[in-house]
Formats: structure tokens, C-alpha cells, sequence
């Protein structure tokens, strides 16, 4: 007699999926076995200037925030406090501020100066590939530069090797979830509940970009789309953010929090109804 399995399969595919997603702890990752190196950091971070690859000077918020501020100011100030356009942003024909003169070379610094040498995201720039190839501009996602950004603001801060410098946001979300579960160590990164931790100056707030839902607790997960912003200023209602690749550009947010400074309330309601903000990553700055 023949048996239809495929009726079995599919239910047992989907036991596994509902399983997974209400897994407590998901396992380590491999990433989270590799810990700061000193000295593999400075030979990979030979891109960088001596005064970040020693660093001269503690790691500290001020410097931090002062850096995304300074690319800010560079970019034109931009603030975009409206809902993200369906579809994402389509800047004008021709008039892209990711490809302006002076713009395009400044995120190939970032790329340069946040990423390790050895990486071919090193050498891209806001509108080239590694070979010097200019991409057409519809394929801009795949050059997105918004975690160069903050691997730029990081390693120029003085973050030196404690760091986890990565060309996608998820690697240091990731990092910064097994720091919180104690399953790794020497990060200056730990992954906080939005409606536990109110993000300080130089802290970094970051959302899933994917279509199925994100929590913490499901943290860490294997590559997923995401983006984070550095916090640079606190009020009594909001929180002010600068981020990479916004817009094409860099620039500012203002994001609502709660009176206790949480970008959620009690039972992770995020009071930002624009973004699903998933976690905040907690700085151990060093001042």
C-alpha cells in the first residue's frame, strides 16, 4: 500500500517552525565563542588612526555622541520624524545623498575606518563596490551602510577591540544578547529589554526589518535584517537618534518614550508606533 507522506512532513515542518519560535533560550551562535583579541584587533584595524587603534583616550559617551553628531552636521542635519514610506525611501532621480559629491566618499570612511582590513566592505563607498565598480542605484540595499556607521562611531570613539565591528546590525544585537546571558564576555555591548532599560546618551536603540515578528526573546537569531541608531540626547517625552543610511543619509529621529525614559511599557508596548524597536544595546563606556 502507498502512503502520501507529504501531509506527516508538512506538519511535522510545522511543529519544528512553532517550536523554535517559542524556544525560552535559543542556543549559542558561533560568533559568541570568538571574544576582543587585542592583538588581532590591531592587525585588523590597520585601516584605522593610531588615536582609535590604542586607543589614546577612554572609551566615552561624549565622544561618542559628539561623532554622530559631527557626520550629522556633515550630511546637512536631516531630521525625518514621519512614518517610513512604504516600499522604503526612493530619493529622486539624480539627486541621491548617498552618491552627492564629498557624501559618497565620506561612507567609503566609514566602510574604511569601521570595518576590519581584511573585509571586502572595507573598500566600498556610497556608491562602489570593492573593485571601484559603481553599483546601479536600485541595488543600494546591497550596500547598506548603516551598521558602517556605527562601526565608524564605535572604533573612532575608542571602543577598540571590545567592539564587535560587522557590516550588519545583527552581529553586535547578537553579541550583545549572549553578553546578557553570560554565555560570552569582554564585550562593551549588552542587550537590554525596551521596557526595562531607558536608553542613556551613546546607547543604541535597534529594530528587526523583518516581516515575521521579532522579540527579544528570541534573541540571538541567525542574520536578520535590522537597524540600530545612537542615542544623542534625552528629554522628558523623547529621545533624540542619529543613524546611517537613513533616508540615504545620516540622519535624526525623534523617538517617544515613556516618563521613565523606556522606549516601551510594561508588556513591551512600544510608545513608537512607527518602528517595532526590538532591543536596546547598553554601552559599557568606560566614561
Amino acid at each position: 500500500m502507498w502512503f502520501d507522506m507529504r501531509a506527516p512532513i508538512r506538519t511535522l515542518c510545522v511543529l519544528i517552525w512553532f517550536l523554535a519560535g517559542c524556544e525560552a533560550t535559543p542556543p549559542p551562535l558561533k560568533e559568541a565563542d570568538v571574544k576582543p583579541v587585542d592583538a588581532q584587533f590591531a592587525a585588523l584595524a590597520g585601516h584605522s588612526p593610531p588615536f582609535a587603534r590604542m586607543p589614546y583616550e577612554p572609551f566615552s559617551r561624549a565622544d561618542a555622541v559628539a561623532i554622530a553628531e559631527q557626520e550629522w552636521h556633515l550630511f546637512g542635519e536631516h531630521v525625518d520624524d514621519d512614518p517610513p514610506a512604504p516600499g522604503g525611501y526612493d530619493p529622486p532621480p539624480g539627486n541621491d545623498p548617498e552618491r552627492a559629491p564629498g557624501h559618497w566618499e565620506r561612507i567609503g570612511e566609514y566602510w574604511w575606518l569601521g570595518q576590519n582590513a581584511d573585509s571586502p566592505e572595507s573598500a566600498w563607498t556610497g556608491m562602489h563596490d570593492e573593485t571601484g565598480r559603481a553599483y546601479d542605484e536600485g541595488s543600494a540595499d546591497d550596500f547598506a551602510w548603516s551598521a558602517a556607521f556605527i562601526s565608524y562611531v564605535m572604533r573612532t570613539a575608542g571602543a577598540g577591540a571590545r567592539f564587535p565591528y560587522a557590516p550588519s546590525h545583527y552581529t553586535y544585537i547578537n553579541i550583545s544578547k549572549e553578553m546578557k546571558l553570560g554565555r560570552t564576555s569582554g564585550w562593551v555591548t549588552v542587550a537590554e529589554r525596551v521596557d526595562e532599560y531607558a536608553p542613556m546618551l551613546g546607547d543604541l536603540i535597534c529594530y528587526s526589518r523583518e516581516r515575521y515578528r521579532m522579540t527579544y526573546e528570541k534573541l540571538p537569531r541567525r542574520r536578520f535584517a535590522a537597524h540600530c541608531d545612537i542615542v544623542v540626547a534625552r528629554g522628558n517625552a523623547q529621545i533624540s537618534v542619529i543613524g546611517g543610511n537613513v533616508d540615504h543619509t545620516v540622519t535624526m529621529k525623534h523617538v517617544p518614550v515613556t516618563s521613565d525614559g523606556l522606549l516601551a511599557d510594561a508588556g513591551s508596548h512600544v510608545r513608537d508606533s512607527r518602528y517595532p524597536w526590538l532591543v536596546v544595546l547598553k554601552i559599557l563606556y568606560d566614561r
